[in-house]
């Protein structure tokens, strides 16, 4: 149980955020982990996904910060956009698995993805969930829904 008392008046609308966001929690089934180095993407599928409501999402821009924040046994998925800046999800997937060897991926991408060179570039890399670009919210979250009750 969370006691908090307010002060004055002014922090009436923490308290309100506070609460709503610990119910939010409670109602939420999943903790997903989106990494994409497009701002307006994570944005609009976080805002998606958690709209659906079965799921909460946390997001980055950048992979090495989210490969910082990483906790084993956190996120029931990992949704890693293929071509970053920085790293690529394949190579994300590749070290957030050094920590957690149960950590389940989809990968987001924007290009055609052909599996044979994919093997051959990433040999041993078991992957079965890509999202193409542009993302349909509602498939989005049937997607997501269907890996995570498969699992």
């Amino acid at each position: 149980m969370l006691n908090l008392y307010l002060v004055n008046k002014s922090n009436q609308k923490v308290l309100v955020k506070i609460i709503t966001d610990i119910m939010n929690i409670a109602k939420h089934k999943y903790l997903i982990l989106l990494v994409d180095d497009e701002p307006d993407t994570t944005l609009a599928l976080k805002e998606g996904i958690e709209g659906s409501g079965f799921a909460l999402v946390d997001a980055f821009n950048d992979p090495l910060l989210a490969l910082a924040a990483f906790k084993p046994g956190t996120y029931d998925l990992l949704l890693l956009d293929v071509k970053m800046n920085k790293m690529g999800g394949f190579e994300l997937y590749r070290e957030i698995q050094k920590r957690d060897k149960k950590a389940n991926a989809c990968f987001i991408t924007a290009y055609e993805i052909y599996y044979e060179s994919l093997k051959h570039e990433f040999p041993g890399l078991n992957v079965g969930c890509f999202i193409t670009k542009p993302i349909d919210i509602d498939s989005l979250v049937k997607r997501i829904k269907m890996e995570l009750e498969s699992r």
